[in-house]
């Protein structure tokens, strides 16, 4: 017990005293339902109203009149902020030096309680009752205050599931007697409401696990012992009452991660994310309602090219032939994406079905929405860079072209006989969700890429890595980013072979696709193996060899594509004679593609005329391959922030 404690007399309800005294003023004191280093939560009952109230208050008395006044004042502000997740006040008060703050028992029972009496609520559950009171903590902390001792105890929930946050500003921090209080900056502000959002990680895993984190009921505790302050690192076992979703577990772990600088910084940032995830579960609400609302308002991409938009616009266009017209839109990513919206949309509308398969060819929607149509659509798009600030238009810049570059790997490595412009269009609906992702919130995707860098190295720590992709992103948007594109071009009538073809195979799940993989498949495993590669190109020059061919084996039996391919596809513009020669013969027997048997898929057109030179057998390799990744350019928008022009890329094989 404090100091304060034990001068308080018989007035002070004393948390630490073995028989708590049975009055407090006028109220009469019922029950302790919680208490921190910091705060304490009394039921208590007032006889002048025959009411139950709930009496939150410091657990250390101001230790001055200055201090009891500016506590007062704050407790007073505080409580005239009004949000249906901040309890309303009753009175704000004090017994001799000891403030407090009084609400309405009616609110609820406190978080602690109902775990208590009810068991667990489903992870669903739990999400929701935290993004209410995110709610609540985010329209204090933009109001200028905080709470600074966020506790399971500070949570009341009523019997509809409805949250309220208490306490607000109650545990004030203690300054010497004195302290000139108008000298209080904004930044210790906002570092209280970082430990705010913190704490409210914490409870979160407190409500997960059902059980206190680190064996300690006080969170001002758990920080204390938690890294970087001390040595325990806190994450969520896989070992819980209940199941807990991968993008449920992404956002409670980085709550409360042992590198700050990767944690939640803002109570909006976290309820955006839980919102996120609790959206995509049910199906509404969330980001993927958030990005729809904005494709409606502002459209999916801007148009690249200005000088598109004016051939558009002008009667140049009638005289142009339909194979240089479909090259022509193609250069444009958003030009491309509304055309095929466009199509699929009208054959929706005529009551045609398009589950079986969306239409893809360039030219063939050129040939049903005429030039008319193409007009139309290259007038519905923003001209570029349409909201966008230069530094994340730039980036958007950098991410096109980078896709455009896996587009072009792609139509080189296509098996024979299929649509260049199809396996172009299907590599740039892999990577939707982040092209929208970057246009409409480049914040998010900015967080995303932080995420997926290493942090820092230390002493536990010496070779620490970055996030996955999806991991990241489920930490920052409740879901990943191909559940954002599907949802996208579901929304877009595209067809559920399209939809399946858009997930890129896992990077990290050995590829399988059965004895006779059919048309679909073979699309998607060919534009995966493309992205693979560009992402290979981004690794450092000595792993850059090694990760080409570890790509290069996952796919090979599967596609009928060997190591020379692959090197021919990154590098098209040097002569398969000069750069695919021999290697070591350990390399050789590592990369060198299998033998096509029979049911297999064909080799591309590509491996045909290779073969063909060779009557039939393998091009002897030999200078390393390393020669050939040297001279291939490395995936643009890796860490390119280039702010040149886009210029205009038209898709090899057009």
């Amino acid at each position: 017990m404090s100091n304060a404690d034990s001068n308080a007399g018989s007035s002070a309800p004393s948390a630490g005293a073995p028989a708590p005294l049975r009055r407090f003023g006028r109220f009469e004191l019922r029950a302790l339902l919680s208490k921190s280093s910091r705060s304490m939560l009394w039921l208590v009952l007032d006889p002048r109203s025959s009411q139950e109230l709930m009496l939150c208050m410091p657990r250390q008395a101001p230790n001055s009149p200055a201090a009891l006044a500016h506590w007062l004042k704050m407790a007073d502000t505080a409580a005239r902020v009004q949000h249906p997740n901040l309890a309303h006040v009753v009175e704000v008060g004090q017994v001799e030096h000891w403030p407090y703050l009084a609400y309405d028992r009616a609110l609820g029972e406190t978080l602690d309680e109902r775990l208590s009496r009810q068991g667990l609520p489903l992870p669903v559950e739990a999400a929701q009752w935290l993004c209410q009171g995110l709610e609540g903590l985010a329209f204090a902390h933009e109001a200028g205050h905080a709470h600074r001792d966020v506790q399971s105890g500070s949570w009341v929930v009523d019997a509809a599931g409805h949250v309220r946050l208490l306490g607000l500003e109650v545990a004030q921090d203690v300054f010497p007697a004195n302290t000139d209080f108008n000298t209080l900056t904004r930044r210790a502000l906002r570092e209280a409401a970082e430990e705010d959002v913190l704490r409210t990680g914490l409870v979160l895993h407190r409500v997960l696990t059902g059980r206190a984190v680190l064996d300690e009921a006080d969170l001002n505790l758990v920080l204390q012992r938690m890294q970087p302050q001390g040595s325990e690192l806190v994450r969520l076992s896989f070992e819980t009452p209940q199941p807990i979703a991968e993008p449920l577990r992404a956002i409670a772990n980085r709550s409360v991660d042992r590198q700050a600088r990767q944690r939640y910084h803002s109570a909006r940032s976290f309820l955006r994310a839980l919102e996120g995830w609790r959206g995509s579960v049910s199906e509404q609400g969330g980001m993927v309602a958030q990005l729809l609302d904005r494709l409606q308002r502002v459209g999916h991409l801007p148009i690249a090219s200005l000088r598109l938009q004016r051939i558009a616009q002008s009667s140049a266009m009638e005289s142009t032939h339909a194979s240089e017209l479909s090259t022509l839109v193609l250069q444009d990513m958003a030009l491309s994406l509304e055309m095929l919206r466009r199509v699929n949309n009208a054959l929706k509308s005529h009551g045609q079905s398009v589950s079986g398969g969306a239409i893809l060819n360039m030219q063939r929607a050129i040939a049903m929405l005429g030039l008319n149509g193409v007009q139309q659509a290259a007038r519905g798009l923003k001209p570029w860079p349409g909201p966008l600030n230069e530094a994340h238009a730039a980036r958007l810049q950098s991410l096109m072209r980078r896709v455009q570059r896996a587009a072009q790997v792609a139509q080189v490595l296509r098996p024979a006989g299929y649509d260049a412009e199809v396996v172009y269009l299907i590599t740039v609906m892999q990577n939707l969700g982040r092209l929208l992702l970057q246009y409409h919130f480049p914040e998010d995707a900015q967080q995303i890429r932080q995420l997926m860098q290493a942090p820092e190295p230390t002493a536990e720590q010496p070779n620490p890595s970055g996030m996955s992709e999806q991991s990241a992103a489920f930490a920052v948007l409740g879901c990943d980013l191909e559940t954002l594109g599907t949802a996208v071009a579901r929304y877009w009538s595209l067809g559920d072979e399209l939809l399946h073809m858009m997930r890129r195979y896992p990077p990290d799940a050995p590829v399988r696709a059965g004895a006779h993989p059919g048309d679909v498949e073979l699309l998607r495993l060919t534009c995966s193996l493309a992205h693979e590669l560009i992402e290979a190109l981004d690794l450092p020059e000595h792993k850059r060899q090694i990760g080409v061919e570890l790509a290069t084996r996952r796919y090979a039996r599967i596609l009928g594509l060997g190591l020379r391919d692959v090197l021919l596809a990154l590098n098209p513009e040097t002569p398969a004679e000069d750069s695919l020669q021999a290697q070591p013969a350990e390399t050789v027997a590592a990369t060198v593609a299998p033998a096509v048997t029979p049911g297999s898929p064909q080799p591309s057109a590509l491996r045909n005329r290779l073969r063909g030179r060779t009557d039939g057998s393998e091009l002897p390799l030999s200078p390393p391959a390393s020669a050939a990744l040297a001279a291939a350019p490395a995936s643009p928008g890796a860490g390119s922030d280039s702010t040149s022009p886009m210029p205009p890329v038209a898709p090899s094989g057009l």
